[in-house]
């Protein structure tokens, strides 16, 4: 983990990759788009449906409640039928679902459709890590940032198409996200061809099982906690700044680009200079920090943080990644889903109860609620940071001769 670095003279270039990896990682751009995607819109999503701020961040709700049940169902499908067909089941659902989302005529429905959109992007999303890191050149390294590129450059993107689209109707950023998901459909056709299937097909308790792990499960709530805050950002902020989609737009697009930028070029730099585990403690206390100014600033201050937020996120995503991955002695894919499967019901969890704590008590609260899980976050960290660092080093080994092996889930 810590000691592969993707941007050292012997080691494979994550630019220099097969056309396969690429049309992957493209089509995973736009599957993150989805997420910000309602981001600057969701004020109109509002106003269109006739409904309240907690109704309409059932939208995060019901896609990553499913997003996370899915995690221990994307193994056992792709372990039998293949990670090409996987992606594309992912992606024909991710199509259907967006399509029907922009012909919602209630917020229920919407809702419903949402749901549907979060299992086809559990398929697609859990599956393209695992496929690009068996078809990457470069070792899991570059596989990894190559990933955590597509997921900043899909947060950034998608906040900007909700904005251009959106401004002239809520609906057409789910048609368009549909259009463009569709054409991910094609590219994965034409250019990802088949790979063997792993020799043991994984069973729906098998990441569950993995969480036994000391190191694993001390990640995963670790990282439990941190998706609270990040998902407050994402999900609630828009209301907090309320502003037109198109501002709201931009100020996502710089949040995420900074995302990227501090995903794929600082946190490898700074884990290589300082440690993974003191670079995420170090990230996870300076969000905390950044997440009260944001509650308690003035308009400028919260643009300000929401947009200086991206860079924290950016390096724990990368560190968090990386440490599910190589943390303990299951399969890459059947520890990831365990993973993801803890983590994701914070983001379902984050942008229903953060309008309620604001309805509870008043629009600092939340953010004050997000600083606290952030602070928890590093707190775990740091309890558990001998056996973190002990369980990494001693199966790095493993795990980098295992770089070449294909995958099928994240």
């Amino acid at each position: 983990m810590q000691g592969e670095d993707p941007f050292d003279q012997g080691a494979g270039s994550i630019l220099r990759q097969p056309k396969a990896v690429w049309a992957t990682a493209g089509a995973s751009v736009v599957a993150f788009m989805g997420i910000g995607l309602v981001d600057p819109i969701l004020p109109s999503i509002a106003k269109g449906l006739e409904a309240t701020p907690s109704q309409v961040s059932l939208l995060f709700t019901s896609y990553f409640l499913i997003t996370a049940v899915a995690m221990l169902v994307t193994g056992f499908v792709s372990s039998r039928i293949g990670g090409r067909k996987t992606l594309l089941a992912g992606l024909a659902l991710v199509v259907v679902f967006a399509a029907l989302s922009g012909t919602s005529s209630s917020v229920a429905e919407l809702v419903g459709f949402r749901a549907g959109w979060g299992l086809g992007n559990a398929l697609f999303v859990s599956t393209a890590l695992a496929v690009i890191v068996g078809a990457a050149a470069g070792g899991s390294a570059a596989a990894i940032l190559l990933y955590e590129s597509a997921l900043g450059l899909g947060m950034a993107c998608g906040p900007l198409l909700g904005a251009l689209l959106g401004d002239a109707s809520w609906r057409y950023p789910f048609f368009g996200t549909a259009a463009l998901m569709a054409i991910g459909f094609i590219c994965i056709t034409l250019f990802l061809k088949e790979q063997p299937r792993p020799a043991a097909r994984t069973s729906l308790l098998d990441p569950i099982k993995a969480l036994g792990h000391g190191g694993l499960a001390s990640v995963a709530t670790s990282a439990f906690f941190y998706n609270y805050a990040f998902f407050t950002i994402l999900a609630f902020t828009p209301f907090v700044l309320d502003m037109t989609p198109y501002k709201s737009g931009a100020v996502f697009f710089v949040w995420g680009l900074l995302l990227a930028v501090f995903s794929v070029l600082v946190a490898p730099r700074l884990q290589k200079r300082f440690g993974s585990l003191k670079v995420l403690g170090a990230s996870l206390v300076l969000l905390a920090a950044d997440l009260l100014v944001l509650g308690y600033g003035n308009h400028t201050a919260a643009i300000v943080c929401t947009v200086v937020s991206g860079a924290f996120i950016g390096m724990n995503n990368t560190v968090y990644t990386e440490l599910a991955l190589g943390v303990s002695d299951a399969p890459r894919p059947v520890a990831s889903a365990g993973y993801n499967f803890v983590r994701w019901f914070a983001a379902a969890a984050a942008p229903y109860l953060a309008p309620k704590i604001e309805e509870w008590s008043d629009i600092h609260i939340p953010f004050v609620v997000a600083a606290i899980t952030a602070v928890v976050g590093a707190i775990v960290v740091w309890m558990r940071r001998t056996a973190l660092t002990h369980d990494a080093e001693e199966l790095e080994p493993k795990h980098a001769a295992a770089d070449g092996v294909t995958v099928f889930a994240d």
